[in-house]
């Protein structure tokens, strides 16, 4: 398996890196509680506008549709007009969405509600690289820590968004949920003006031209790369899958939309609060290990799952999968960093990104379809044999003796 990282210490270079990483840790609290709130909302709000519940889940997997699509080019976007032009872009995307779902609510219109989803996803695949923005100014050291310390960011997302959507959803009492959507703007509002404050050069254009890299296909072609992507492809889609269906399980079966509200507060919560030691975890202890409990905590949460369906079997499996998505992406993050240099990081990460969000979109379009069709114990076996290979791949890494090259 992967050493523990050397260097645990933060050098004085890092000065400007922590200033980022405390913007990009705001930006993803206020920004990212508009995720929370429409995970929350945007599946009741499916299902009264939807013309079929088999539909009601679909916004959601818009959501990740829309960032599918996105983000490769915002990717390259960012390598040439840098990392704050591309959020601004992004949080103008996230207010025009929820300016569009809310109407959308106004006029009992779903295919408007679809057209803001796809918008949502824009946003939603730019906050993908925050992850990537903290190491940009980051020495090799510090890296790991501020990928997690960024992600940390999601905790206060977790609190504020469901607690947003909790005290917002009926303000407007003949349009239910309307008033969630409302709200959102203003939380792009805010987060732009946050990342004003951010502080990444942006190369310059003939440096740009002149160095690009190796070739994707020889890039993609080395074993690091492989496990890393498949990771957090795995990782990323597992939690996709049972978290798109929760809010729906959890009435379907007789629990309150209060009930499911908590539930998926406290698995963001899993999510985001383990980043504020993940990166020490992983310079302590490596990234294969980290990976790995990940994926494993992602089998757990199936099992308890298919265990029963009261609600204190949806708090364990709920909390279970955000901790095995934290260590798994964390980790998966760390490891891809390790396979390309700075020339080839914008294409590279949109490639990473573009494969992540392609599973994830499988597994969020089948979540609602698996749940209506099969129960809920299907989304949870679907999980398996996805989860196996990744561990399998960590396994191959691992015995072959391979250790993460650092550039």
């Amino acid at each position: 398996m992967s050493t523990p990282i050397a260097g645990a210490g933060v050098p004085q270079v890092d000065r400007r890196a922590k200033r980022n990483v405390a913007v990009l840790v705001f930006a993803h609290a206020v920004l990212g509680s508009q995720l929370a709130i429409n995970i929350i909302v945007a599946g009741w709000a499916g299902a009264v506008l939807a013309p079929d519940p088999s539909l009601a889940t679909l916004p959601i997997s818009i959501v990740v549709l829309g960032s599918l699509l996105t983000a490769p080019a915002m990717s390259l976007f960012m390598g040439r007009h840098g990392r704050r032009a591309g959020f601004w872009f992004a949080a103008l995307a996230g207010a025009v969405a929820s300016a569009l779902c809310a109407r959308a609510l106004f006029v009992g219109s779903f295919g408007l509600f679809l057209a803001g989803s796809v918008l949502l996803g824009v946003y939603q695949a730019a906050q993908g690289f925050f992850r990537f923005a903290a190491t940009d100014t980051a020495s090799e050291a510090f890296k790991p820590k501020a990928i997690s310390w960024v992600l940390a960011g999601g905790l206060l997302s977790a609190l504020l968004g469901p607690e947003i959507a909790s005290s917002t959803s009926e303000t407007i009492s003949n349009v239910p949920y309307a008033g969630a959507y409302l709200a959102m703007i203003v939380l792009n509002i805010v987060g732009a003006v946050g990342l004003s404050f951010l502080d990444i050069p942006t190369p310059p254009r003939a440096e740009k031209a002149a160095n690009t890299g190796r070739p994707l296909t020889v890039i993609a072609r080395q074993p690091v790369f492989l496990v890393a992507v498949l990771s957090a492809m795995v990782g990323f889609a597992a939690m996709s899958l049972v978290m798109t269906s929760t809010p729906l399980a959890m009435v379907g079966h007789g629990l309150t939309h209060d009930h499911a509200t908590d539930v998926v507060r406290w698995h963001i919560v899993a999510m985001f609060a383990p980043s504020f030691f993940t990166g020490s975890v992983i310079v302590r202890f490596g990234r294969l290990p980290v990976i790995a409990v990940g994926l494993l905590l992602l089998g757990v949460c199936g099992a308890i799952a298919v265990a029963g369906v009261e609600l204190h079997h949806f708090y364990l499996a709920l909390f279970a999968l955000g901790l095995g998505w934290n260590f798994s992406y964390i980790g998966a993050t760390s490891l891809l960093g390790t396979t390309h240099t700075a020339a080839e990081q914008a294409k590279v990460q949109g490639l990473n990104d573009f494969l992540v969000l392609g599973l994830v979109a499988v597994g969020s379009f089948g979540s609602g379809a698996l749940l209506d069709a099969f129960g809920w114990s299907a989304v949870q076996y679907a999980m398996a044999p996805a989860l196996l290979l990744a561990l399998a791949g960590i396994a191959w890494l691992g015995l072959a003796g391979r250790r993460p090259r650092v550039v």
